[in-house]
C-alpha cells in the first residue's frame, strides 16, 4: 500500500514509519500478527489496549506484532482501484499473508468494519468458508464477552486480559503451521489456553441457551493477570505523525473496578482491582516520558480516583511534570477522589480539562445504580476544582436508568446549576457542559435484564433538557445521538442470529456506524424489515430465569451475585467497595478460603492487589513547588538544517512542528516558550515545503532556555529524530527574533525512466520560452501565474534530472505544480523532487554539501 500514499489526502497515516513502532526481519519472525482495529487510524492510535498487546507479542523473540487501521474511503477506493489488498504498516504485508488477523472489539457499532477490512483483505468472512488456508482470525477486546453477533466470523476469540494469551495464541500456531496440522486440530489446541472462545464449538439452542459441541469443552473462563507489575507495558509507546484522539502517554495504573456501578460492563468484567505498584509506575513514568517526548501523561483505569496511593503517584511524578511542561490528565472521575494537594500539583502545571460522572442527578437514582457519592461529594469536588484555576467543568450522565423518573430527569439541569453555583463570584469563562448518554443494559451486568427505552423516550428527555439548558448561556448540553445508542442496545444483548443482518448493513453501506457524520439508521431498519424482524425486540426485558446468550462465556462474576445486585438496585441499597472492605461475593477472588470461579483448582492467587490498605486521602503532601521557570527565556537561538527523504517527505508542516517538540524533548533540550495562556515552543519553519517533495536543505529556528553549543545540539537531536530525518548542521543565531530567510530555492528533478526524455525535452522548451503560464483551481477560485517570473535557471544535470531554480521572494507555486504544467506526463507520486539548496540575498548558498556535519 505505501506505493500509493502519495495519492492520499493524509499520507502520515499510512507510513508505518513512526518514532517507536517495531520493525522486525522476516527472516527471523515465526509467527506475525496484525493487530487489526476496526476504526481510523486517530482513533486507533488511542487504544491503550493495542499499544500493551503490540509490546506483549514483540518483546518475544521470533513473534511480531504490526498494525492496520480502517482505511478512509478514499484509501480503500484507491486500493480496489489498483487491485491491491489492505495491508499492515510496518511491513506492508498483506492481511491473507498473516498467521493471524486479531480485532480489536471495543465496541458494538464497529461490526461492519470488521468485514470492511476482510473484504480489503481479500479474506472470507465467514470462519466456516476459509479453509485451511489464510490467517487465523480472532478478536478480543470489551465486546468479546458477547460478541455472538460477529461470531460466525471468527475462528477465536479471547475473553479477558490478552498479554499471555495472544503470544500462546501465536506459537500455538506457528507449531501448527510447522508440524502441518489442520485447522480444525490448532482450533483444538487453541482452548486449552485460558480465555480462548472458538465459537463454532459451540451452537445456539432451541431455547437460545449456547450448546456445547466438543466434551469437556462447556464453559470459556476469562483469562486473568493476577499481577500487572509481571506484565508488559510499553514505554517507547509509538507517538504518531498524524494527531490522535488522545495524543499522550497512556500509563494503565490499574485494572477492574468493585465500586460495584450496577450499569458497568467494565467494572464486572475486568475484576479484581489489580493496581500497579509505585515503583513500578515511577519508572514506567519516567521512561515513557523520556523515550516518547510527550508533553501531556494521563493515568488511566476505570476508577483512577481510587488508586489506593494516588497521592504517592502524583509526588513521584510531578517534580518531572513540572520541569519538563508535562501536563497530567486522569479521566471522567467519582466526585471526592481528588484531595486538594493533588488538584494543587494538577494546577501548577499545563492544566487539562475536568470531568467529572455523577451518572444520575439525584441520590435516589444514584442509589439504584450503586454510584456510592451524594449531591454533597459532588458539590465540594467541583468547588475544590473551581478554587484551584479550572474554569470549565464537564458532567457524565446517564437518561434511561432503570426506575428513572422525570424528576431524575430534570434533576441533571438542577444539578448543573448547583455546579455553576459553586464556582466563586466573577470567574471568567465559567463554563459548565453536561454530557448525556442513554443507558444501554450490557452483559454480565446486574441490569442485563432490563429494557432499554425506545428512540421516542430518549429524544423526549433529550429534548426536555434542551430547553431547560437553553435557560443559560454557561450551560452547555452534549448528547449521544439516539438513533446509536440504539443500535448499540439491539447488538449489546442478541446472539449469533443477528450475524447474517451484520452482513447485510454492510452489503448496504453502513460503516464507522460510531462516526455521528457517517451513521444512518435507515439502512440498518431496512435490513431488519427485509428479513421480518423487529429491533426493538432485542431492547426489551428480559426474564432473570431464561437462559443469555452469552452464558456459556465467565467472567468470573456469578449470575447468583448479578440477581442479587438486581435486587439490591430495585431497593435502592447499597452494596460497598469490597477492596477496603468485607467481601461481596461476586465469586471472582479466590483467597481468604474462598473458590474463585475461575480457578477451581485453586492453583492462582486471584485477589484485589492494591499499594495501600485503605486510600490515601491528603496523606502524603505535595513537595513544594520548585521556583517558577521562566518559560520564556531565550538562552541560545539557532538554525538547524536537516534532511526530509524517504517516508518523511509526506509530512506536513503541522505535523512537523509536532515531531520537533517532542524530538527536542527525547533528546533532553528546553525550548523556550511563549507567553499567554497557552504556551507554545519557539521553533519557526522556513517555507513549507508541499508534502511529496523531499529536503536536503531544510531548516528550522530555536530557541533554547538553556545554552548548549550547536555540535552537542544536533549530537542529542539527531538520534531522536524519525527515519528519512537527519540534522545536516547547525548554526548559532543572533538572540533577536528575526531570521534571515532565503530569497531562492533550489530543486532536482528525477523523471521516470520511461518519460525522462520527454521531460527533458519539456523542460529544454520551458527555458526558451518568453513565458509559461501555470494556472490551479484554489479555494477562492482559479488562479494563476507566469511561472518564468520564478525560474531564474535551469539545467539538465543528468539522463533523467534536470535542476531549476526559483525565486519565491513575490509569488510562490508549488515546485510540484510547476513540474507538472511542465511535463504533463508525469504523475504525483511517480517521480521525484528534491530540494538541494537555498539562496541568501548575500549570495550565500546552503546545501547539504555545504553545511557543517556534526
Amino acid at each position: 500500500m505505501r506505493e500509493f500514499v502519495a495519492d492520499l489526502q493524509k499520507p502520515t497515516q499510512y507510513l508505518g514509519a513512526e518514532w517507536g513502532r517495531t520493525a522486525k526481519d522476516p527472516a527471523g519472525v515465526r509467527a506475525r500478527v496484525a493487530l487489526a482495529f476496526p476504526d481510523m487510524y486517530e482513533v486507533g492510535m488511542s487504544y491503550v489496549g493495542g499499544r500493551i498487546l503490540y509490546e506483549a507479542v514483540n518483546r518475544v523473540e521470533g513473534l511480531a506484532a504490526e498494525r492496520v487501521f480502517t482505511p478512509s474511503d478514499e484509501a480503500a477506493a484507491l486500493l480496489r482501484q489498483k487491485g491491491a489488498p489492505l495491508c499492515t504498516l510496518e511491513s506492508d504485508t498483506p492481511l491473507a499473508a498473516c498467521d493471524v488477523l486479531a480485532f480489536h472489539i471495543t465496541h458494538e457499532l464497529c461490526y461492519t468494519n470488521i468485514l470492511y477490512m476482510l473484504d480489503l483483505a481479500g479474506v472470507p468472512f465467514r470462519a466456516a468458508d476459509r479453509g485451511e488456508g489464510g490467517p487465523l482470525v480472532i478478536a478480543g477486546g470489551g465486546c468479546a464477552f458477547n460478541a455472538e453477533p460477529v461470531a460466525p466470523f471468527f475462528d477465536a476469540m479471547v475473553i479477558g486480559d490478552g498479554e499471555q494469551a495472544l503470544p500462546a495464541i501465536l506459537e500455538a500456531v506457528a507449531a501448527a503451521r510447522r508440524e502441518g496440522v489442520s485447522r480444525r486440530d490448532l482450533l483444538t489446541r487453541l482452548i486449552a489456553i485460558q480465555g480462548v472462545y472458538v465459537p463454532e464449538f459451540f451452537a445456539p439452542g432451541p431455547d437460545g441457551a449456547p450448546r456445547p459441541l466438543v466434551a469437556g469443552y462447556d464453559r470459556v473462563e476469562k483469562a486473568i493477570l493476577p499481577d500487572l507489575d509481571a506484565a508488559a507495558f510499553p514505554t517507547c509507546q509509538i507517538v504518531p505523525f498524524a494527531q490522535a484522539v488522545h495524543d499522550r502517554l497512556a500509563v494503565e495504573i490499574a485494572r477492574g473496578c468493585t465500586r460495584g456501578c450496577r450499569f458497568c460492563h467494565a467494572g464486572m468484567v475486568y475484576r479484581p482491582v489489580r493496581e500497579r505498584s509505585l515503583d513500578v509506575l515511577e519508572g514506567l513514568v519516567a521512561e515513557g516520558l523520556s523515550r516518547t517526548g510527550y508533553e501531556e501523561l494521563s493515568f488511566l483505569s476505570l476508577s483512577t480516583g481510587d488508586f489506593s496511593a494516588l497521592e504517592s503517584l502524583f509526588s513521584r511524578s510531578i517534580d518531572r511534570c513540572r520541569r519538563e511542561q508535562v501536563a497530567v490528565s486522569l479521566p471522567s472521575l467519582r466526585a471526592g477522589t481528588l484531595s486538594d494537594s493533588i488538584l494543587s500539583m494538577m494546577a501548577g502545571i499545563r492544566r487539562t480539562g475536568a470531568t467529572v460522572a455523577p451518572e444520575a442527578a439525584t441520590q435516589r437514582l444514584r442509589d439504584v445504580i450503586n454510584k456510592g457519592i451524594g449531591e454533597e461529594d459532588i458539590l465540594e469536588h467541583a468547588k475544590r476544582l473551581f478554587a484551584h484555576g479550572w474554569q470549565q467543568v464537564k458532567l457524565y450522565f446517564m437518561i434511561g436508568l432503570p426506575t428513572e423518573t422525570d424528576e431524575d430527569v430534570e434533576g441533571i439541569f438542577h444539578l448543573a446549576k448547583k455546579v455553576l453555583a459553586a464556582a466563586p463570584p466573577g470567574t471568567k469563562r465559567l463554563q459548565v457542559t453536561a454530557a448525556i448518554s442513554p443507558f444501554v443494559p450490557k452483559p454480565h451486568t446486574p441490569f442485563q435484564w432490563e429494557a432499554q427505552i425506545g428512540l421516542e423516550a430518549i429524544r423526549e428527555r433529550v429534548g426536555r433538557l434542551r430547553a431547560l439548558f437553553a435557560t443559560d448561556k454557561r450551560l452547555t448540553l452534549r448528547w449521544h445521538e439516539p438513533e446509536m445508542s440504539f443500535l448499540e442496545g439491539v447488538f449489546s444483548r442478541a446472539g449469533r442470529e443477528l450475524a447474517p443482518l451484520v452482513e447485510a448493513a454492510y452489503r448496504e453501506g453502513s460503516l464507522f456506524c460510531s462516526w455521528v457524520d457517517r451513521f444512518d439508521l435507515a439502512p440498518w431498519l431496512r435490513v431488519f424489515a427485509a428479513a421480518g424482524l423487529d429491533p426493538a425486540t432485542w431492547l426489551g426485558a428480559r426474564d432473570p430465569d431464561a437462559p443469555l446468550p452469552w452464558d456459556h462465556l465467565s467472567c468470573g462474576v456469578t449470575p447468583g451475585f448479578l440477581r442479587r445486585e438486581r435486587e439490591k438496585a430495585l431497593r435502592g441499597a447499597a452494596t460497598p467497595d469490597c477492596r477496603y472492605g468485607d467481601c461481596s461475593g461476586c465469586g471472582v477472588c479466590s483467597f481468604g478460603g474462598r473458590t474463585s470461579s475461575l480457578d477451581a483448582a485453586g492453583a492462582r492467587d486471584i485477589r484485589p492487589r492494591l499499594n495501600r490498605e485503605a486510600r490515601e486521602h491528603d496523606a502524603v503532601a505535595a513537595p513544594p513547588a520548585p521556583p517558577r521557570e521562566d518559560l520564556t527565556v531565550k538562552a541560545v537561538h539557532l538554525r538547524v538544517w536537516y534532511a526530509k527523504t524517504g517516508s518523511a517527505v509526506y509530512l506536513s508542516q503541522l505535523e512537523l512542528a509536532r515531531l520537533f517538540e517532542r524530538a527536542l524533548r527525547r533528546g533532553g533540550l528546553k525550548p523556550s516558550f511563549s507567553a499567554g495562556y497557552h504556551p507554545l515552543p519557539q521553533i519557526s519553519f522556513g517555507r513549507a515545503l508541499p508534502v511529496g517533495v523531499a529536503s536536503r536543505a531544510e531548516w528550522t529556528a530555536i530557541f533554547l532556555r538553556e545554552a548548549v553549543s550547536p555540535e552537542e545540539f544536533a549530537a542529542r537531536l539527531n538520534p531522536n529524530l524519525p527515519e528519512g530525518m537527519a540534522v545536516l548542521g547547525v548554526d548559532a543565531l543572533p538572540p533577536g527574533r528575526k531570521v534571515t530567510h532565503p530569497v531562492a530555492e533550489t530543486f532536482e528533478l528525477l523523471a521516470p525512466e520511461a518519460l525522462a526524455d520527454g521531460c527533458l525535452d519539456a523542460w529544454r522548451a520551458f527555458a526558451a520560452a518568453a513565458n509559461f503560464p501555470v494556472t490551479w483551481e484554489s479555494k477562492k477560485g482559479p488562479r494563476g501565474i507566469d511561472a518564468k517570473t520564478l525560474v531564474t535557471g535551469v539545467e539538465i544535470v543528468a539522463p533523467a534530472t534536470v535542476r531549476f531554480t526559483c525565486s519565491f521572494e513575490q509569488s510562490y507555486v508549488s515546485p510540484l505544480r510547476l513540474a507538472e504544467a511542465v511535463c504533463p506526463r508525469l504523475v504525483r507520486g511517480r517521480y521525484a523532487i528534491t530540494k538541494t539548496a537555498v539562496a541568501f540575498a548575500d549570495g550565500t548558498v546552503a546545501s547539504s554539501d555545504t553545511m557543517n556535519q556534526n
